[in-house]
């Protein structure tokens, strides 16, 4: 089939749907589809539509449903599609919802938060992430615990900093924070972070190779969103086997079980803390969570995700 992939982020976007895009395209292409990745949908020659972000596409969904109301069309849900535009523009959203032969989410709790008239339509599919390089070797003069992600609101970005002053004097636990800051203003705020607190190291934006390099050099990856669709941070987490701790909303719960025993309430610094310094200072629950992340590993592997998409769009083609 030729397949079109829209996503709002352009050629060269940073942006994790641009590679999430261009991941999907690559594993549908070893399927042998010929598969574009673009921003918008104007008649161009498709068999089929995949589109990313159900709100932000759906100019390029009516385009496409339009022009062929016949053909496969695949409307993957973001966490600003799930958590954020369905409230706030719900015609749109779920306009295009409905006009999805297929809905497609990155974590198992999407059901939970869409309307149950879609459930037909759902299809779980987690986005995966590559092994890590390098062999797995914490370092040994902290305890190192990483958080991964731009400084944004919705990231809740300095809570892990704000959870490790509350640590006992004793304890060896470093955060280190990778991640771009959007403007001076977020910036200046995590210098002013760093020199108050001398637990908190602010790292800016890194290269991937050098991310997984820091995860595989830390002892736990601290994910405390407010709102999230499914953190490929939490992935690779996951696959190069650190322990997560995470705040208990569905796009961190849907990946990492519904019953995993490291969440904390969204914003709950001293909950957060607690968990910190039992993570760190108890060997028997660190190893508990080691192993749950090693069962989950499986989830994220690329062999998995490629072959369910190819699947899926087999399926679909009939």
């Amino acid at each position: 089939m030729r397949i079109r992939i829209v996503t709002p982020a352009a050629r060269g976007s940073r942006s994790g749907n641009r590679a999430t895009a261009e991941r999907w395209a690559r594993f549908l292409r070893a399927g042998g589809h010929r598969v574009t990745v673009a921003t918008d949908y104007a008649g161009e020659p498709a068999d089929a539509l995949i589109a990313l972000h159900a709100w932000r596409t759906a100019g390029a969904v009516d385009r496409f449903r339009q022009r062929h109301p016949e053909r496969p069309l695949v409307v993957a849900l973001t966490g600003t599609d799930l958590y954020r535009f369905q409230y706030t523009d719900p015609e749109t959203t779920h306009r295009t919802m409905s006009a999805a032969d297929c809905l497609v989410g990155i974590h198992e709790a999407v059901a939970e938060d869409i309307p149950s008239a879609y459930w037909d339509k759902l299809r779980v599919i987690i986005q995966s992430a590559r092994p890590p390089t390098d062999p797995r070797r914490p370092v040994k003069r902290e305890f190192r615990a990483l958080v991964i992600g731009h400084l944004r609101d919705v990231k809740d970005p300095f809570r892990a900093a704000r959870a490790a002053r509350l640590l006992p004097g004793d304890s060896r636990l470093m955060i280190h924070h990778l991640g771009l800051a959007p403007d001076e203003d977020w910036a200046a705020a995590a210098r002013s972070e760093m020199a108050a607190n001398p637990r908190y190291r602010w790292h800016g934006e890194l290269p991937h190779w050098r991310v997984r390099r820091a995860l595989s050099r830390s002892h736990a990856l601290i994910h405390p969103s407010l709102m999230e669709g499914g953190a490929n941070a939490v992935g690779e987490a996951i696959i190069a086997g650190v322990p997560v701790l995470a705040s208990a909303i569905p796009g961190n719960t849907g990946l990492l079980g519904a019953d995993y025993p490291a969440t904390f309430p969204a914003e709950a610094t001293q909950t957060l803390a607690d968990l910190l310094q039992r993570t760190e200072a108890d060997a028997g629950f660190y190893n508990r969570l080691t192993e749950r992340c090693r069962q989950r590993a499986p989830l994220f592997e690329p062999e998995r995700e490629g072959a369910d998409w190819r699947t899926l769009m087999d399926t679909l083609r009939g």
